[in-house]
Parts: structure tokens; C-alpha cells; sequence
């Protein structure tokens, strides 16, 4: 494709042989390196801060999670700052705003000051991860997508991995406290935000997006499956770890290394796992996945053992990287100039349950472990239904095999 008139943008090409700084995919590799560090850094050392120093039940980490999760159902409220911004400068300013609510998060350890942090973290997270998935979706091919977004998610290991074996490296040898371990994240991932606006250049999408809110009929079953996704992460999000914590007494180091594992998974196998899904297809991959997941759930529901549930937390979260083929499944039946607009709404539909569910959930755990986690095994049955509605080439006129919307 020819350059831009505009000397301070080029146009979309992932072919042309060009620097480093004026690939398209870079920048979201770059961006998505430096939001993983931060929120790894923030996630690890969470349940074990709200508990040594705050002295969190179930009923506060419930409430702080779906706090958390708010922004995530304000998502749709991106689609009117890109009236004023445009998504590739809305993406970096995102990650700015997280990075003070990471930096600020050890300096506030009682629950006010941290819900009022993770809710700044949170709002720069979410925005960022739906500008994300629709640049994304619009700069890559439904040919590279699912690959490219195996590879994002071994990049997103990398930086995981870094902010582990950082916080493993300050905590346990050096003696760091919590606090200066956020601000550290932080303070980084401001810096990192400078350089990449000085060093890459703009990118304009190939089609112009629409700048208002789109409910189409015709995606429905992608929207069941975004809202049930969102749902079942957060079961594992919030509760797998703290099961970890408060029944199985692991540390903040032991949390590390499950961390690390999940990770290192994640480098070798995730981009695997894009390519496989590019192969067999949408349809197969989410069956395959949410198969796994009603194991793992009822797994959870009834675990014993304390190895046992470290294994169950490594295959869940390996499956995570099947949850790609959402995405792309709707890449393939989504009209171009939507994509913008229906990554901030598929956003907040993700978000309904999971502000609620925390909450709730955390109520209930304080009475029964297992029915948090059978709750989760409902849900990937849920799932599972609604997979084996996606046909087997979805695209335009295919977006379902039962229940199709006329245009």
C-alpha cells in the first residue's frame, strides 16, 4: 500500500520491509509487553497484600473485584472517545492511567484506598484491552489474526515472566516491600508509554470505523459467548487464586512460581495454540476448550490436595489462550467498519456478570467453596451449547447454524 500524504502517518502494511518502529504490529506488541508487566506485577502480589496487610475476607476481595470490573462494563463508552481520540493515542494514554493506579496501590493498604486504586488501574486496563482487540482485528488478516494473537499472548508471557522473576529477585533476596514493588510497575510502564510515542509512528486502519453504538442481531451468539466468557474468567480470577491463599496457604513466592508456569506455558504454546485454531477452525477450538473447563471446574469444586490444585490452576490457565477463537470467529462475520464499535460493547457484555459475580460469589464462598466452582463448570456448559452453534466456515449470511437473523 502507498504512504500517507501525511507526513506524520503511514498507512497499514505488515509486509513492507521497514524499521522496527514503523510496524504496525509492533506497536501492539510493544503496547500489550508493557500493560503485562503492570498488571502481572499487580495481580501476584495482590491476594497476599490485601491479606497480610489489609486483612481481607471473601466479602472485600469480592467487593474489590467487581469494583475492578466496572470500567471493564463501562467499556462501551470508548466508542465516544474516539470522537476526540484516535484509538492509537486512546491506547497509550490507557496505559498511562493504569500505571498511576499500579504505582499508587501500596500506599493505600486498607480497603477504601485500595478499591479507589484498583479502580484507576482498572480503568486504564480495560480501555486499553478494547482498543487493543479492535486495532487488532482491523490491522491484522483473518488469515494472520489467529497466529498474530498466539504470539501476543507469548509476548504477554514474556512480560509476565519478567515482573515474576523481578518480584521474586526484590522481595525475596533484597527484602522490597509491597509498596515500592508497585511503584516500581508503575513508574515503568509511565516511561515506557514516552518512548513508545516518541519512536512509532501513526497508523491509519484500512476502513474508517464508526464512531457510535452497534448492537447487531446477526452477532448474537458471539455476544452469549462474550458475556459467558466473562462469567467464567472471573470465577478463576478472583477465587482460584484466593483458594490457593486461604486454603492451601501458599506464598507469595509459591504464587510466583504457579504464575511462572502458567507463563512459560503461554511463551511456547500460545502462539501454537493460534496457529491449531487457524487450522481446525473456530467451532472445534472452543468445544475443545470448554470440554477442559467443565473438568477443571469441578476440579476445583472438590480439590483436597495442594498440588493438585496448582496442576488444575496451570490447565486453566493454559486454556485460556483457546478463547482467541471468540475473537476471530468474529473477525470472520463482522463487518469491517464495526469493529471499533462492537470491541467497546463486546466489552462491556464480558463485564455485566463479572461486576456482579465477584460480589455475590464472595458472599457464597464464605459458606461453600465447591458451589463457587460448580457455578463456573454451569457456565463452560453454557458454552459448550452455544459452540456447537458456530459453523464450521462461519463468514457473512453464516454467522450461526441455528437461530440466523436476516440482515
Amino acid at each position: 500500500m502507498s504512504e500517507s500524504k501525511s507526513a506524520s502517518a503511514v498507512n497499514i502494511s505488515v509486509s513492507e520491509p521497514t524499521s522496527f518502529w514503523h510496524k504496525p504490529e509492533n506497536l501492539l506488541l510493544t503496547m500489550s509487553f508493557v500493560m503485562s508487566f503492570m498488571f502481572a506485577t499487580w495481580q501476584v502480589l495482590l491476594n497476599n497484600f490485601v491479606i497480610e496487610r489489609a486483612n481481607f475476607t471473601g466479602v472485600e476481595i469480592g467487593m474489590l473485584q467487581s469494583l475492578r470490573e466496572v470500567p471493564g462494563f463501562l467499556a462501551f463508552t470508548a466508542v465516544f472517545v474516539l470522537l476526540i481520540l484516535r484509538e492509537q493515542y486512546f491506547a497509550l494514554l490507557s496505559i498511562a492511567v493504569m500505571a498511576l493506579g499500579v504505582a499508587l496501590t501500596g500506599f493505600f493498604p486498607f480497603a477504601i484506598g485500595l478499591y479507589l486504586t484498583t479502580v484507576v488501574m482498572s480503568i486504564g486496563f480495560h480501555y486499553f484491552e478494547t482498543i487493543n482487540k479492535s486495532l487488532t482485528l482491523q490491522w491484522l488478516s483473518k488469515e494472520n489474526a489467529p497466529q498474530f494473537m498466539g504470539r501476543a499472548l507469548s509476548v504477554r508471557a514474556i512480560a509476565s515472566l519478567s515482573a515474576y522473576a523481578l518480584i521474586f529477585v526484590a522481595m525475596h533476596q533484597l527484602g522490597v516491600d509491597y509498596q515500592w514493588m508497585y511503584l516500581l510497575a508503575g513508574a515503568s510502564g509511565l516511561v515506557a508509554t514516552l518512548v513508545i510515542v516518541a519512536k512509532f509512528k501513526n497508523f491509519h486502519p484500512h476502513v474508517e470505523q464508526h464512531k457510535k453504538l452497534i448492537l447487531r442481531k446477526r452477532y448474537w451468539l458471539y455476544y452469549a459467548l462474550v458475556f459467558f466468557s466473562g462469567a467464567r474468567r472471573q470465577i478463576f480470577v478472583v477465587f482460584a487464586g484466593f483458594l490457593m491463599v486461604e486454603k492451601f496457604g501458599y506464598s507469595v513466592g509459591e504464587i510466583s512460581a504457579l504464575f511462572i508456569i502458567n507463563y512459560v506455558f503461554n511463551f511456547f504454546f500460545a502462539a501454537r495454540i493460534g496457529k491449531f485454531i487457524g487450522v481446525i477452525g473456530e467451532r472445534r477450538a472452543l468445544i475443545i476448550e470448554y470440554v477442559a473447563l467443565i473438568l477443571v471446574f469441578v476440579g476445583y469444586a472438590f480439590v483436597t490436595n495442594a498440588h493438585f490444585a496448582a496442576a488444575l490452576y496451570v490447565v486453566d490457565h493454559l486454556f485460556f489462550a483457546f478463547a482467541i477463537a471468540i475473537s476471530t470467529y468474529f473477525q470472520k462475520i463482522a463487518d469491517k467498519a464495526d469493529i471499533a464499535a462492537t470491541a467497546s460493547v463486546s466489552f462491556t457484555i464480558n463485564h455485566i456478570a463479572a461486576v456482579v459475580i465477584p460480589a455475590l460469589l464472595g458472599i457464597v464462598w464464605l459458606t461453600s467453596h465447591s458451589a463457587v466452582f460448580l457455578l463456573g463448570a454451569v457456565f463452560a456448559v453454557l458454552s459448550l451449547v452455544m459452540a456447537f452453534n458456530i459453523p464450521s466456515q462461519p463468514g457473512h449470511n453464516n454467522e450461526v447454524l441455528v437461530g440466523r437473523v436476516p440482515r
